[in-house]
């Protein structure tokens, strides 16, 4: 089969390898889309993930596709359904699963390989973390499972009530899914970001303010005056992974508020933090990492639902063979939302 895999920093290759040979409880899935992210192309840059991919390994971990063939154990699926998988699965006994986090599991199994006409889908993710998905949902929505699941992690973690005031700095693809959810959950909505076409989108998943910010300007000022009294947000949320964006994202809380440093910044990054605005604010900071079974499963409803359009997330689709072009335009264009990658073609 052709598949893409990653051998070090920006090197990338989509070469013929061996059709993964399942084991008793897995499951063979013809892939019909792979979503590109933000986390794959960290990645393409870096080379490696110290937690979910270490080269030369199969890429790429938003899917959905066809069952084709089926471990002699497995009971919970079949030949010819269509299916989502995330891309891990908790192993559910140990410290952390044992106190319902699942996302910190000490033995979390990561599964990648997306980029490929075919993925082994392994036996712990078969058992808790796959998912048939519904007639009525094409296959580009259906792989938005995954990123939503982290989303919708992010936003329990933060806390988000109906008449919230919540901002949201960085839109991308995962800083619009924040402003969709956060709107759902009947949060009014602020987005910060760098580009024009950036707000317009966040407007069309229904922010209510839009905040441009430049290099040289500080947005913190236009975000606090676009709140009651000037005295800041409920809930901020940055998803742009930057060591500034994360010292802004403090300053534009309220008293007692809570802030997600959702977007990961680069390792060994450290940030200095005023530490009297945080006692005497009584600030909640925090960051959301991953997600569990549970949200992947709910993120599929929200899809099912229609709450989710994936025509505002995914932007353009590509054959395999241009993957590495993809990666290529992302780098150059930040900010670019997902391209659907179709391995076995239209």
């Amino acid at each position: 089969m052709q598949a893409a895999v990653l051998y070090g920093k920006e090197e990338l290759r989509v070469e013929e390898v061996p059709v993964p040979k399942i084991g008793l409880g897995d499951i063979l899935v013809k892939v019909q889309t792979a979503l590109t992210c933000g986390t794959d192309l960290k990645v393409f840059r870096s080379g490696r993930h110290a937690r979910m991919i270490q080269p030369p390994a199969l890429f790429g971990h938003e899917l959905a596709g066809d069952v084709v063939s089926v471990g002699a154990n497995v009971t919970k699926f079949k030949v010819g359904q269509r299916i989502v998988a995330a891309n891990s699965a908790p192993c559910g006994e140990c410290y952390f699963c044992k106190r319902d986090r699942e996302n910190l599991c000490e033995d979390l199994l990561f599964n990648n390989g997306a980029y490929a006409q075919y993925i082994d889908i392994p036996e712990r993710i078969v058992e808790n973390n796959c998912y048939e998905i519904p007639a009525h949902v094409d296959y580009r929505h259906a792989a938005m499972a995954e990123p939503l699941a982290c989303v919708l992690h992010g936003l329990e973690d933060s806390g988000v009530k109906p008449g919230y005031t919540v901002v949201v700095i960085g839109l991308g693809p995962i800083g619009l899914m924040f402003v969709k959810l956060a709107v759902l959950a009947g949060a009014r909505v602020i987005a910060v970001g760098r580009r024009q076409q950036q707000l317009d989108r966040a407007a069309r998943m229904g922010a209510s303010e839009l905040i441009i910010s430049r290099p040289g300007s500080e947005p913190v000022e236009a975000v606090r005056a676009a709140t009651e009294d000037g005295r800041g947000a409920d809930v901020v949320v940055e998803a742009v992974g930057s060591p500034h964006a994360w010292d802004g994202a403090v300053k534009m809380v309220r008293c007692g508020g809570t802030v997600n440093f959702f977007g990961g910044c680069p390792k060994d990054t450290s940030v200095c933090l005023d530490t009297s605005l945080l006692h005497y604010s009584e600030l909640t900071l925090k960051a959301s990492f991953h997600h569990t079974p549970r949200l992947v499963k709910r993120a599929l409803e929200i899809v099912s639902q229609g709450a989710i359009n994936a025509a505002d997330f995914v932007i353009d689709e590509a054959p395999l063979g241009d993957l590495l072009k993809v990666f290529r335009h992302m780098m150059a264009h930040n900010g670019h939302l997902k391209t659907a990658i179709l391995p076995n073609g239209v």
